[in-house]
């Protein structure tokens, strides 16, 4: 069993219909039919998600998001029509919410891996293959790839695992013209954005997209290139062999598994709230993120 420890009541607002509470984000649709997306500060770990919020994070993937569509605006458009509080919106809104195209969205989470690690590591080392994809001898957690790789998932729903597939699948799936369009559009991508973390000194080692139509033409959806949907690993302390440190949750997991919690992933009890000290050492990795690719200082 896993989901919302504590499942938020969604804030009624008029002229907005509420849509759906996901591990994050709170969907709903204005009377013009665009939808609006507000993070919240939740965080989610091992298919839960938790009792304790991290400051600022919901503004943080907002911003970040903002930053990264704007670097990738010539290679793919984007769904945002608004940063634009709507009227009789909280004030604590601002900064974490966007007016978004409603698009006819893909239902494929379009991963795309230039290193080894993660659900990636654990069939590499069965089968020397990532969604079918064969890949050379001796690789290590944290290798890098020959090339990068497209290993899409099938989106899951709250507390559930996506699910790694082939492309073959995808391309059964939503046609094949389609899936040709979500691999180019997630490998160019992929490469811009490393090649920008790159130089400024992070290892981007996997992200995921998601993708939609606005008539025939494919649009890049949802947050993008956030600690939340990227691996993001200092390069001055890349070293294949173990796992990297990253700017993520790693704290948030790490706490989770020790003796200290108390917590038995393995059973189903939810897991218990996050100590201060946990709650202040990841905002400051979400924050420390965000500097160092965008340049600028949180405020």
């Amino acid at each position: 069993m896993s989901g919302f420890v504590e499942k938020p009541e969604p804030i009624q607002v008029p002229g907005l219909v509420h849509l759906h509470t996901g591990k994050v984000r709170e969907l709903y649709q204005n009377e013009a039919g665009d939808l609006v997306m507000v993070a919240s500060d939740r965080i989610s770990a091992y298919d839960w998600v938790l009792p304790t919020e991290i400051p600022d994070k919901g503004r943080v993937l907002t911003q970040l998001s903002l930053w990264w569509f704007d670097q990738l605006a010539d290679l793919v458009p984007n769904h945002v029509l608004s940063t634009e509080l709507p009227p009789g919106a909280p004030a604590d809104w601002a900064g974490r919410t966007l007016v978004c195209k409603s698009l006819q969205m893909i239902p494929v989470e379009c991963v795309a891996r230039g290193y080894l690690t993660g659900s990636g590591l654990v069939e590499y080392r069965e089968s020397r293959t990532v969604c079918g994809l064969a890949l050379p001898e001796g690789l290590v957690d944290g290798s890098e790839l020959p090339a990068p790789i497209f290993t899409p998932a099938t989106k899951a729903e709250v507390g559930e695992h996506d699910e790694n597939v082939s492309y073959e699948e995808v391309a059964r799936q939503v046609g094949a013209d389609t899936a040709a369009q979500l691999r180019q559009a997630t490998l160019a991508v992929y490469s811009r954005a490393r090649d920008i973390a790159r130089d400024r000194g992070i290892i981007l080692a996997d992200t995921k997209f998601e993708f939609g139509f606005e008539n025939k033409n494919l649009v890049l959806a949802d947050e993008v290139l956030t600690p939340d949907s990227s691996r993001f690993w200092p390069a001055d302390q890349w070293q294949p062999g173990r796992a990297q440190p990253s700017y993520d949750k790693q704290y948030v997991r790490d706490w989770l598994t020790s003796a200290e919690s108390g917590w038995d992933r393995t059973s189903e009890q939810p897991p218990p709230p996050l100590p201060q000290q946990v709650v202040d050492a990841t905002r400051a990795k979400y924050v420390e993120a965000y500097e160092r690719l965008t340049g600028t200082t949180w405020s």
